[in-house]
């Protein structure tokens, strides 16, 4: 057991960046709005070492449960999802049928549970994202559960007591989004309104008023540039305000990309004083107009997508996995590489 909770400890630390002056331990998210109702979510998951990732296809009618701990709660999901889940065993983001998006990223002043949450459900964190995906359509659902808050949501641990604490972006069909953060058992709400991007740290209030303060200075002309959590929250936010709208779905995400791109950190950057510095591992961009969800590993020659509109997400269908480390070739849709699956082993 001591085992499963590193791996899962390690999966959530993907998705994770201190913001500290040298630090890059680091994920960037940014919404690229374009025409005809295309909305585009490309977020890049950064780490030391790359973090084995399969894409899993889920189909609507599938029994799950949030815990192997007493208490725990049981759902059958409304909706088909694909996910992307690290080391087989925990759902790190993913996009279900309604193009309804939930990413995490790392936040490092996160507490999940005070005295009184932590008697709730437990919640673990390799199924907080399905269930999410599982049972809501869109943002006003999500907030509601949110605001329920039947549920106790505890992050593992690595590195001898380092707690994953994320913090997560979530949008629909209709582009809008928020942001949810946990403090002390509290869970704050954020509507996005016209930001487009986030990182890390600090929480999303301050990152805000640093995004506000470089566009008040003309980003044009003084955009930051390194590596830094609000650095890179500042340079995505602004590019994602000044680049061609449109409603071509190929276009639509190579522009997305390439404003990911611009906030992402080089593969092997490394600075010698700083050991931990974490570089992209692979980057999503999910489409969610077109329910076209986007995976692009970044040693690999090029990019793909599962297009959930020609998959059986009907109750009863299969299971299905894409083998990232089986297929590194890919290029474009990548519906024909999905193999049937009993589904992932969930890390409690």
């Amino acid at each position: 057991m001591k085992r499963l909770y590193t791996a899962l400890s390690a999966l959530c630390v993907g998705v994770a960046a201190a913001w500290m002056p040298h630090s890059a331990e680091a994920c960037s998210r940014v919404l690229y709005v374009g025409q005809d109702s295309l909305y585009v979510v490309a977020r890049s998951l950064d780490w030391k070492t790359p973090i084995p990732t399969n894409l899993y296809v889920y189909p609507r009618g599938v029994d799950k449960v949030s815990s192997d701990k007493p208490g725990a709660l049981h759902w059958t999901s409304k909706y088909g999802a694909v996910y992307a889940v690290g080391y087989d065993g925990g759902v790190t983001e993913g996009m279900n049928e309604k193009g309804l998006v939930v990413n995490g990223l790392f936040c490092k002043g996160t507490v999940y549970d005070n005295a009184e949450t932590a008697k709730l459900p437990p919640m673990s964190m390799s199924m907080f994202v399905a269930w999410l995906l599982d049972n809501n359509c869109n943002v006003d659902e999500v907030a509601s559960v949110l605001r329920e808050h039947n549920f106790s949501l505890s992050g593992a641990t690595f590195d001898e007591g380092t707690v994953s604490a994320l913090h997560w972006g979530v949008t629909d069909a209709s582009g809008r989004s928020i942001i949810f953060e946990f403090d002390h058992g509290n869970i704050n709400i954020y509507e996005m309104g016209d930001y487009r991007a986030m990182t890390n740290d600090p929480n999303w209030p301050s990152m805000t008023a640093i995004i506000d303060y470089w566009d008040k200075k003309g980003g044009k002309n003084t955009l930051p540039g390194t590596v830094s959590s609000p650095d890179r929250a500042v340079r995505a936010n602004y590019f994602a305000h000044h680049v061609k709208a449109t409603d071509d779905t190929d276009l639509g995400v190579s522009i997305a990309r390439s404003i990911l791109v611009n906030s992402c950190v080089p593969y092997t950057y490394e600075i010698e004083t700083e050991p931990n510095v974490s570089s992209t591992q692979w980057r999503s961009y999910a489409d969610t107009r077109d329910k076209r969800y986007y995976f692009d590993i970044v040693t690999n020659p090029g990019y793909y997508y599962i297009d959930l509109n020609k998959c059986d997400l009907r109750k009863g269908a299969k299971i299905l996995k894409l083998d990232t480390a089986k297929h590194t070739q890919i290029v474009g849709e990548a519906n024909k590489y999905l193999e049937k699956n009993p589904g992932f082993t969930p890390m409690y």
